[in-house]
Formats: structure tokens, C-alpha cells, sequence
């Protein structure tokens, strides 16, 4: 990884498609903001590997079945789950960030801290098993509560 200023090439071009995803929202005004949201997630599912485009549908699925609230949008170029603008939660694609597993991952935003001094914030993802599946649509019930 060449880094330059401090930043990396890959944090460079996730700041810029971050910024592209700010000035998107801004042009997209309040019209139906909400769908055209959720179809870039889509689209940015859809061109993942396939691996991490199995876990991103997983979770997708997930997310909003179980948290109809968050709205789907992309952050950092990758998929996002947010309440009144704020993201809640999101995915990682591991072959985008070079790792070798994908992350689900949480906000303070998400409020799930409980205060004993050390809680996890993200979490590596393959393909969720369906005792993973339960343990992320609790997470994400109690993210929004």
C-alpha cells in the first residue's frame, strides 16, 4: 500500500467517492431520494465479488427486514444503513478494503456500547451461517431501539 501525505491511495479514493456520495445527495434534493438510495446500494452490491456480494445480499436482506427504518445509502462507497441521515451500520467489502473477510460494522450512532469498557464495533463476515443471521438481526433490533 504506497501511502502519500498521510494517506493512503486507498483511503484517498474513499474519501473522494465519499464526497462524490455527499454531492449525489445534495443534487438528489428530497424528491424520491429514498429509492434512488437504495438502488445505488444495490448497484454497488452487484458489483462486488461474489463472495462479499453473497454476504452484502445477506445482510441487506437482514438489515431491512429487521429494521425497516434504516435507509439504505452508501457510505465510503460501500453499503450503508442510516436513520435521519445518520448511518447506523454497514458492510465492508473485504476484496475492496484487500483483507481477506468482509466487515459488519457499527456506529456510535448505534448506541450499542454497554458500558462495561470494551464492546466490539465491527465484525468479520463470510457467508453468515443462520446462527450468524440471528445474531446480526439482534444486533441491528438493538441498534435501533
Amino acid at each position: 500500500m504506497t501511502v502519500t501525505n498521510g494517506f493512503s491511495e486507498q483511503e484517498r479514493a474513499a474519501m473522494k467517492q465519499r464526497a462524490a456520495e455527499l454531492k449525489k445527495e445534495a443534487e438528489r434534493g428530497r424528491g424520491n431520494k429514498a429509492a434512488a438510495e437504495e438502488l445505488d446500494v444495490l448497484s454497488k452490491i452487484a458489483e462486488m465479488e461474489a463472495s462479499d456480494r453473497a454476504a452484502a445480499e445477506r445482510i441487506h436482506a437482514i438489515v431491512t427486514a429487521n429494521a425497516p427504518e434504516l435507509k439504505p445509502k452508501l457510505w465510503y462507497g460501500q453499503p450503508a444503513y442510516a436513520r435521519k441521515g445518520k448511518v447506523l451500520c454497514f458492510f465492508r467489502s473485504g476484496h475492496v478494503d484487500k483483507e481477506r473477510y468482509s466487515t459488519f460494522g457499527f456506529t456510535p450512532e448505534a448506541g450499542l456500547d454497554d458500558g462495561d469498557g470494551l464492546w466490539p464495533t465491527s465484525y468479520a463476515v463470510t457467508l453468515p451461517t443462520e446462527q450468524a443471521e440471528q445474531a446480526i438481526a439482534a444486533l441491528v433490533k438493538r441498534a435501533v431501539s
